[in-house]
């Protein structure tokens, strides 16, 4: 389950984690987290939860396949 929480930042930029959601997400002390800050707002993640974005975000995405057409135009361009 999702949600929206209220959050406030601390006078030394500390924010607290509601206790819901680090139950659900077995956030414990130490944890470590990742903060994507991007032109839409912010989003704060394990490394799990990013490493299963990023791999959802590339199924299906032949990485080395398009490198090597881009290779293969350049050669082909003289480049």
């Amino acid at each position: 389950m999702s949600g929206t929480y209220a959050l406030v930042m601390g006078d030394r930029g500390r924010v607290v984690v509601p206790a819901a959601v680090r139950k659900r997400s077995s956030l414990e002390p130490g944890t470590p987290l990742v903060l994507i800050d991007s032109p839409d707002g912010m989003l704060l993640l394990t490394r799990e939860q990013l490493s299963e974005r990023v791999r959802r975000d590339l199924a299906g995405v032949d990485l080395v396949g398009e490198l090597c057409a881009d290779r293969r135009q350049a050669a082909a361009r003289g480049d």
